[in-house]
């Protein structure tokens, strides 16, 4: 007898393959998926139900290897966003009927915080595969607004920066003042510093180039 797409022991291996190990993380992240893909009604997430599906993970770390492994969704093919919130959690949601559910982990140690030895010295990995779900999770169903240029497919558009002079996808652009800005010359700051002065250049004194730009463009 076969077993079900979403059966929990294929699925906990599925994933303890893609992510190297089978760990608390894992655990979660694939009874979260089982979870989520069940409430809104996706039996085949790899198969026939492959293109109705978008997810929402809210951290970097194991839970989202284990989303991503039972789920078939990537963000590489825009069915996958991580907003990294550092939380246990997920938003599943169908495109097919709209119908969306977010799944995050029951808090159970209140106010108290955690540090990485108690972590390292309970992981509670067996523990979490054989606890009801309804003692691990909370679940609600929820809307999301997927806009236009959040959905899978080819870019809407591609347009330039009137500062750094790269190239922008996907409607993330700034519109300010006449002015195309991306969002790191729109807000003069970036998540890296460049070192050789010529890669993201611009970049770093976009703030001072926009306001440059803007004067000229007045002028």
């Amino acid at each position: 007898m076969e077993r079900e797409n979403l059966d929990l022991v294929t699925c906990l291996e599925n994933a303890k393959t893609f992510h190297g190990e089978l760990c608390a993380g894992i655990t979660l992240g694939t009874r979260m998926s089982i979870l989520g893909l069940k409430a809104i009604g996706i039996d085949d997430p790899k198969g026939k139900d492959r293109k109705n599906i978008i997810v929402f993970t809210e951290t970097d770390r194991c839970v989202t290897d284990a989303v991503l492994a039972t789920t078939g969704c990537h963000p590489g093919k825009r069915t996958m966003k991580i907003h990294d919130y550092g939380k246990m959690a997920a938003t599943f949601v169908n495109l097919r009927t709209g119908k969306a559910v977010r799944v995050v982990l029951k808090n159970k140690d209140g106010d108290r915080k955690t540090t990485r030895e108690e972590i390292e010295q309970n992981p509670h990995t067996g523990e979490y595969a054989m606890m009801p779900a309804e003692d691990l999770f909370e679940i609600m169903e929820v809307w999301v607004d997927l806009k236009p240029e959040d959905m899978p497919g080819k870019p809407l558009h591609i347009v330039t920066c009137s500062s750094c002079g790269e190239r922008i996808m996907d409607v993330r652009e700034v519109h300010r003042d006449g002015m195309i800005l991306c969002k790191p010359c729109a807000s003069g700051s970036n998540y890296y510093t460049p070192l050789n002065g010529k890669a993201g250049e611009n970049t770093k004194n976009s703030a001072k180039e926009a306001e440059e730009l803007e004067t000229t463009a007045r002028a």
